[in-house]
């Protein structure tokens, strides 16, 4: 009888009673494929999973060589040594998962065991016991993908990212090559965002991934790092010439506009570069090197690129030798507040007064100017602490005043990261009454741009501070957005206008012109103006002229310290 006329009750017969009742249990089993073999690895069994999960009818498989059907090229073999060591030494094939191949050469995830029965005659037969694991596969690789995939746009994520670059730096350590990571932050997302809400912001984040990922080589990864951040790894590139092509062909991607439901959104983005090695040989600096010049791109004026320069490596350290000193200086109480007075026009009496922050370090050689080391701690938390320790000390200032018989507002600056922290305006309250202060003892001034970013929520909160009767000033205006429609929508009491439109003022009629138009719409919202930078006659008697309520500059006064700002109100 040819082994094509087996059937499994004459192949059960064959066999000794614990050998049957083993074939009667497995010939069953769903999802489980038994195949038997003899000494020299021909087919004399196959139960229907096995035709099932490989393809192979039983007719197709019986009589032929194991590693004929289902083993891949790549362990034929071995799969014959394994098999003749067992034969020969005892040498038990041990049970794993394998990956074996279906009829139509497709892959096939399968646990296997291996039971020989006959051991130690002349026809031992060997049977394999392979469980199909294709479903659990899937599932497991679905997993790998939510693990490594970012969810919104099915780009690969911050993880899968870093094992690509640690292939990467493996390889291009190993060939002597380079290759160069992209940091792509869109400009003004949050704007986008806020406008338009978070639905309108991840569509267009979609939108972004989809349009970067058809501009890329594919030779490259493109990631999304987190937020509104891209990370573009090119493998393809030999030096700074290239990375100016890549980077322009980016920046070019955001050319045209895009198209979401009703709506067409414009944006740009900003882009700093680091290379392999140049720049750095672990992930995270090439990370961070490239996150730095992507900030110098910004610091710019945004909608370019930027490579990372030791330049910048330098002034990054320089930076964070400020902060770690600012902390310490908020420690030891080394700040110091000055005030620089607001004058009224009509009357020439002192208004109110802005408290200016000053850093007085004990080692006079690490003090920076404002202008310097206010950027800094905007970057992180240490300008929510700092601005609490302007409040305080603001309202400790403005109560002693008060038990002197002198009445004047005291203007804080306001951060828009201070606004952000839902204590804040508890704080302001907690802090007047802890100093016996009224609401229009201390004013408040922000930027338009804190207040364009800003949310409902916060600018309910100002709405409620101004009903109280807290005076809130628009600061620098026109230096931001330069939006005059913006203001009906802010609950401020003062405009103070920048002192960049009245340096040409008085002489150019273009400059004159821009003046007026701010004052006009600012009176027309009844708005008190207040002009900053008025350092000569010309310009105080144009401001006078204008009808403005207030002005501040130092003509009137520079900045003066606690003790000299009481004398002058004193004189008054």
């Amino acid at each position: 009888m040819s082994l094509t006329e087996y059937n499994e009750p004459t192949l059960f017969a064959k066999h000794g009673s614990a050998e049957r009742r083993f074939l009667e249990l497995i010939s069953a089993l769903p999802k489980v494929s038994v195949q038997g073999y003899d000494k020299e690895r021909n087919v004399i069994y196959w139960n229907k999973s096995s035709e099932d999960i490989y393809g192979y009818s039983a007719r197709e498989a019986l009589g032929r060589k194991l590693e004929d059907l289902i083993i891949p090229d790549v362990m034929k073999a071995d799969v014959i040594k394994f098999h003749k060591r067992w034969i020969e030494f005892g040498e038990a094939i041990p049970s794993a998962e394998l990956v074996l191949a279906k009829k139509g050469g497709e892959p096939v995830h399968v646990f296997s065991s291996h039971v020989m029965l006959k051991e130690g005659t002349d026809s031992p037969e060997m049977y394999c016991v392979d469980i199909d694991l294709s479903e659990q596969h899937a599932v497991r690789q679905e997993l790998e993908r939510m693990a490594s995939t970012d969810l919104l746009t099915d780009l690969p994520n911050r993880r899968l990212l870093k094992q690509f670059l640690a292939n990467a730096i493996n390889e291009a350590s190993t060939k002597h090559v380079g290759f160069a990571l992209f940091f792509i932050d869109l400009d003004m997302f949050k704007e986008i965002n806020d406008t338009l809400g978070h639905t309108w912001g991840d569509e267009l984040l979609r939108a972004v991934a989809e349009r970067l990922s058809d501009c890329i080589s594919k030779e490259g990864m493109l990631t999304r790092f987190g937020g509104d951040e891209f990370v573009y790894v090119a493998t393809n590139v030999k030096g700074e010439d290239d990375c100016e092509h890549i980077a322009k062909h980016l920046s070019r991607c955001f050319e045209q506009s895009f198209q979401l439901s009703t709506e067409n959104i414009y944006i740009t983005s900003s882009i700093g570069i680091s290379l392999y090695p140049k720049h750095g040989r672990e992930i995270d600096d090439l990370l961070k090197n490239a996150d730095v010049a992507m900030y110098q791109a910004k610091a710019e004026g945004r909608n370019r690129y930027h490579f990372f320069t030791h330049a910048l490596s330098q002034q990054l350290r320089q930076h964070r030798s400020i902060a770690a000193n600012l902390r310490a200086s908020l420690e030891n109480n080394e700040f110091e507040l000055l005030y620089q007075p607001q004058f009224d026009v009509k009357t020439g009496k002192v208004a109110s007064c802005e408290a200016l922050l000053r850093w007085r370090p004990q080692n006079e050689a690490l003090a920076v100017p404002p202008n310097i080391f206010i950027p800094i701690a905007e970057r992180s938390d240490l300008i929510v602490q700092i601005g609490n320790w302007v409040l305080k000390s603001a309202c400790q200032q403005a109560k002693t005043w008060k038990q002197k018989g002198i009445e004047v507002r005291i203007d804080v600056n306001v951060s828009g990261k201070e606004l952000e922290k839902a204590a804040y305006f508890e704080r302001l309250a907690t802090c007047r009454h802890q100093y016996h202060l009224v609401p229009k003892d201390i004013g408040l001034e922000l930027t338009e741009n804190i207040l364009i970013k800003s949310d409902n929520t916060i600018l309910e909160n100002l709405r409620v501070q101004r009903d109280l009767g807290v005076e809130i000033s628009l600061d620098d205006f026109g230096t931001g957005y330069s939006s005059l429609s913006y203001l009906k929508h802010f609950p401020v009491s003062h405009l103070k206008i920048d002192r960049s439109f009245l340096k040409g003022a008085p002489e150019k009629a273009f400059d004159s012109a821009l003046m007026e138009a701010i004052v006009n719409v600012g009176h027309k919202l009844d708005l008190s103006i207040v002009v900053e930078g008025v350092e000569t006659e010309k310009q105080s008697d144009y401001c006078k002229s204008l009808n403005v309520e207030f002005v501040q500059g130092y003509l009137y006064s520079k900045p003066l310290s606690a003790d000299a700002m009481e004398a002058l109100l004193k004189k008054q």
